[in-house]
This record gives structure tokens, C-alpha cells and sequence, in this order.
């Protein structure tokens, strides 16, 4: 993914861990004398391998998919409030799971699955937000409207 505006630069790039697949693999490794367990593995593995993130000082870029790809782009300034959780058998492998809750009609969750520093990187995403909240001709502010 190319990054189309030269004052956009790239704060962090990741991808989720295979232990998210842990139970697949395992399953797949005890039955592996049945042969078609090997072709969930290397689909799985396949799978994890196409999923790129990518956070820009101005949005978030997700990237999924082995034959048909999917861009998903939000901009930074629709995250409404994170949440990250760290699970016992991803904390064991230091990884956790950041939850992205937006004003973006398209994606109002995003999760970014079984990411490495992710308490690093819920840091700088707020910043980000902030800054790019504040600055430029954007100047945005949300509104909750209820009705009640």
C-alpha cells in the first residue's frame, strides 16, 4: 500500500501472530495422517500471512485476503474509544487484541487481532487521534446525539 500523501508517515506495521491459530494447528498436527488437515494448515497459515496493518500519522490501513484483496481504510479521526485485552495464552506470548470503536459507517469495530506491543500502540494511536484531531482545516469534534 502506497502512501499518498508525502506529509503521511508510517508510525507502525504489524501483523497477527500465528498463535492466534493455535487450536488449528494443533488439530491439524494430530490428524495429519488424514492429509486434508494439511491443506486447513497451510490455508491458515496462508490466511495470517495476507493480513497486513499499517498506521499512519493519519489513518489506519488494513490490508486481508489471498486471492480477492480487501483495502480497509479508516481515518484516524473517527476512533471514538480503544479497548485493549490481553487473553492468558496470548499474554503468555506477549501479544493482545486492540479494539478500535469508530464513527466510520463502514467499520464502527475494528480489531486488531493478536498484535504484538499493542499497550505501545494503543498509546500511539491516541496520540495520533489527538493530533489529528486538532490540526489542519479538520478541526473535528464527535457528537453523540441520543434519543430517549
Amino acid at each position: 500500500m502506497s502512501i499518498a500523501n508525502s506529509t503521511e508517515t508510517i508510525i507502525w506495521q504489524g501483523k497477527p501472530s500465528h498463535f492466534l491459530n493455535l487450536k488449528t494447528y494443533i488439530f491439524c498436527v494430530l490428524f495429519f495422517w488424514l492429509v486434508f488437515p494439511l491443506f486447513i494448515l497451510l490455508w491458515k497459515i496462508i490466511q495470517l500471512k495476507s493480513t497486513k496493518y499499517t498506521l499512519t500519522n493519519q489513518r489506519l490501513q488494513i490490508k486481508t485476503g489471498v486471492f480477492s484483496q480487501q483495502f480497509d481504510e479508516l481515518e484516524l479521526y473517527r476512533v471514538k474509544d480503544m479497548r485493549y485485552e490481553r487473553p492468558f495464552l496470548l499474554r503468555l506470548v506477549g501479544r493482545g487484541n486492540l479494539t478500535l470503536f469508530t464513527s466510520d459507517a463502514t467499520d464502527s469495530l475494528i480489531i486488531l487481532q493478536a498484535i504484538c506491543q499493542g499497550e505501545q500502540l494503543r498509546q500511539q494511536i491516541r496520540q495520533a487521534v489527538e493530533d489529528r484531531r486538532g490540526k489542519g482545516s479538520r478541526r473535528v469534534q464527535e457528537i453523540d446525539m441520543f434519543n430517549g
